[in-house]
Formats: structure tokens, C-alpha cells, sequence
């Protein structure tokens, strides 16, 4: 039984850190535009070297705007002219199914990723607990526990994965040519992978000691 566990909290460990990872990072897809390389992630999009939120627009600080560049070079003018225009080019195309249904579907990806990944670790919480199980503990024992909130971290993930997959497959072939999913996005899979097997190892681990608790003469 306690074999199970350690290879579940193992699962469990790695599919919690990629979840983490996948969430905060900013390559889930990556294409071009206008000759230039793009990345975006759910919270940032990424055009050369310089990352911007979702809701931002390119060039703007405080008080400042693309129209704005007192005090700027004429190069520097110039440059902040191009990615206006990449960055005009990006919203017409990504945003042109209207920006309500566009921000609710990032919302709706962010927020099943994060509770993901609180169901992963509230699931490694109760997966430590389990070590510490006594063998009078009835039916809905902590392995069992750990194993449903493993298979409700699984859920989310493949609920954010196939809300994302789904809008960017349909939005972006019809406008994009060259673009890919990149490695946020595969993280995000593996880590689905990780918080099932830890549901598995945990439910395996919950079943061998049912059958030892019954199997032991009272």
C-alpha cells in the first residue's frame, strides 16, 4: 500500500510543479506576424522581446500612449510605430470574433488551471496525511480522499486543455499560417498525465488496504 502512495505522491509532486509552470508561463502558442516572432501565454503575449499583458496595449506606459513619444528619438519613434502596427495587425486578427468572447475564454482557461492546481496540492496534502493512516479508519478513507481530489485536478486540466485547444484550433487555423502550440501547452498535458496516475497509485493504494482491512479476522 505504502508503495502505491510514495508513487502517487511522486505523480503528484511533478504534476503540481508543471501545472505551476504551464499556468505562469508565457508559451502556449507561438506564431508570426507580420515577419516578426510572437509567443502568448494565458496572462502575457510576447511580440520580439517584449511581453505585454492580454489587456495592454504595445507602447502605452503611464501618461504615455502610441501616439505619445516626446522626447524620443527618431529611431525610437520609429520602432514604437512598427510594433503599433504588429500589435494592430494582432488584435484585428486575434480579437476579431469580438473581445468579450475572446477574454472570457482566457478567463475560463486561467481559472480551470488554478484550481487545478489547488486540487493538486490540497491532493499532496491529504497524500502526506495517508502515511499516517490507522487501519481502524472507515470507508472514505485519506488515500481514497487524495485519489478524488487527484481526479478533480485531472478534470480541470482537461477542461482548461480542451477550452484552449478548442478556440485556438477553430480561431487561429482560419487566420493564421504558421503557428504552433509550444511548450506551456505540453506541460500543461503531461502534467494531466502526472495528477491521473497520482489518482490511480492512490486509489490502488485505497483498495489493498480495503482488502487487507476485510481480509484480517475481527
Amino acid at each position: 500500500m505504502y508503495s502505491f502512495m510514495g508513487g502517487g505522491l511522486f505523480c503528484a509532486w511533478v504534476g503540481t510543479i508543471l501545472l505551476v509552470v504551464a499556468t505562469a508561463t508565457d508559451h502556449w502558442m507561438q506564431y508570426r506576424l507580420s515577419g516578426a516572432f510572437a509567443h502568448q501565454g494565458l496572462w502575457r503575449y510576447c511580440l520580439g522581446s517584449k511581453c505585454y499583458l492580454q489587456t495592454e496595449s504595445i507602447g502605452e506606459a503611464p501618461g504615455q500612449g502610441l501616439g505619445c513619444a516626446w522626447g524620443q528619438s527618431l529611431m525610437q519613434r520609429r520602432t514604437l510605430q512598427w510594433k503599433g502596427h504588429l500589435f494592430c495587425r494582432w488584435r484585428a486578427l486575434w480579437l476579431g470574433e469580438g473581445k468579450r468572447p475572446a477574454q472570457a475564454y482566457w478567463n475560463a482557461t486561467r481559472a480551470f488551471m488554478i484550481l487545478s492546481s489547488l486540487c493538486a496540492t490540497s491532493g499532496i496534502i491529504l497524500g502526506i496525511v495517508a502515511f499516517a493512516q490507522q487501519p481502524t479508519f472507515t470507508r472514505f478513507s485519506r488515500p481514497f480522499s487524495a485519489g478524488i481530489v487527484f481526479f478533480a485536478s485531472t478534470f480541470f486540466v482537461l477542461l482548461a486543455l480542451a477550452i484552449y485547444t478548442g478556440v485556438t484550433v477553430s480561431f487561429l487555423g482560419r487566420r493564421f499560417g504558421d503557428w504552433r502550440f509550444s511548450w506551456s501547452y505540453i506541460l500543461g498535458w503531461v502534467a494531466l498525465l502526472m495528477t491521473f496516475f497520482a489518482g490511480i497509485f492512490y486509489m490502488c493504494a485505497y483498495r489493498m488496504n480495503e482488502c487487507r482491512r476485510l481480509s484480517t479476522p475481527r
